[in-house]
């Protein structure tokens, strides 16, 4: 990693949404994944690995006899990050998102289709889940010190956050695929497709794969995963779920993905506590105020980019009301509740069915 790559890390480590902080071992880090290399070298286990959207990607699959050499993927899914990146990036001032925020016009915006595709996505859910989720969010992240180069430790005014809300709102965000085009109703409104865009990029190396006849895979961008067909043993991708504690890394669980997509979002890895209270980095676009008492959420879904989008809203929803949503869509989704120091874990069956080794 060169000084570039380790000053985007340091700086992707203090944004909220370029990053849902997902709280899971997968094949990035050798953990909680079956590597297991067959013996048939017609189908043999390969992986990849590279860097994207200030974070790493990983890639495990196993290769038909007809598949592209190892090394064409590798350039192959590098390029198509680089693109996507270019496109969604807010940490940096070049992207098609980044001019679009800066921007201070309320006419429609020429975008490219992917990023107004995975917008029309974020209005979707931030509908679904009453403003829970929202992609026009980050001023209320930067008052909390969580953007970027952010220090957070300060505890706004009430005041502070109310005009700062004023700055925010799904519903003056608009997005239409046949042009493609951005539009907001707001000048000053900006856009941060941090809680999608690592979910998206791991759907589309999935399409990518597919199309050249790659049906078993794992694919990893920034945390979030989308799993595809088997491992080398011919079972479900195994991948482990970690414990959300402030100073450990451990797998709680370890589910079994088949034909899924898993994302996980938590409190513990960017937050300060305030005279005993602790302000985590994930803000409730409703109150202006960080999310509270809930550890980490994990949901499981065929799309990585809606799993990826779903795992914040939860967290900002929290367990009753996230909950009794999650049981209406009938979607497999584990809570991890703080009780004091207790660690309380609920799930809907549908997240039990998935779980292969439960917490020892």
């Amino acid at each position: 990693m060169n000084l570039e790559q380790s000053r985007i890390m340091r700086d992707f480590g203090n944004r909220c949404l370029w990053r849902p902080l997902v709280v899971l071992f997968a094949a990035f880090f050798g953990f909680g994944v079956d590597a297991v290399e067959p013996t048939n070298s017609a189908n043999s286990m390969e992986s990849l690995r590279g860097f994207t959207m200030g974070a790493g990607w990983s890639l495990k699959y196993i290769a038909p006899a007809k598949a592209p050499v190892k090394t064409e993927v590798h350039r192959a899914l590098q390029s198509l990050l680089d693109r996507l990146e270019g496109q969604m990036s807010t940490w940096r001032d070049d992207t098609d998102l980044a001019r679009f925020n800066a921007s201070r016009r309320t006419d429609l915006f020429l975008v490219p289709r992917e990023t107004a595709f995975v917008v029309i996505e974020a209005q979707r859910i931030s509908k679904l889940t009453g403003g829970a989720f929202d992609v026009t969010i980050e001023p209320l992240v930067r008052l909390w010190g969580f953007g970027p180069r952010g220090r957070p430790g300060l505890v706004p005014s009430a005041k502070l956050i109310e005009e700062t809300q004023a700055k925010i709102g799904w519903r003056h965000l608009d997005a239409r695929l046949d042009l493609p085009v951005l539009k907001k109703a707001i000048p000053t409104l900006s856009v941060d497709l941090s809680a999608l865009a690592p979910g998206f990029a791991a759907d589309e190396i999935g399409r990518w794969l597919e199309l050249r006849g790659v049906t078993n895979y794992l694919a990893e961008v920034g945390g979030e995963l989308r799993a595809r067909g088997h491992d080398s043993r011919g079972r479900p991708w195994r991948v482990g779920i970690e414990r959300p504690v402030d100073d450990n890394r451990e797998i709680a669980r370890v589910v079994a993905l088949d034909n899924l997509s898993l994302a996980t979002s938590g409190d513990y890895r960017n937050f300060f506590i305030k005279d005993g209270r602790r302000y985590a980095h994930i803000v409730d676009p409703r109150t202006g105020r960080p999310t509270e008492h809930v550890a980490a959420v994990s949901i499981a879904h065929p799309s990585a980019m809606t799993a990826d989008a779903l795992a914040t809203a939860l967290m900002v929803l929290g367990p009753e009301q996230g909950m009794k949503l999650a049981r209406e869509q009938a979607w497999p989704v584990q809570f991890v509740v703080r009780e004091g120091n207790v660690l309380r874990t609920t799930a809907t069956p549908q997240f039990e069915r998935l779980v292969v080794e439960p917490a020892k």
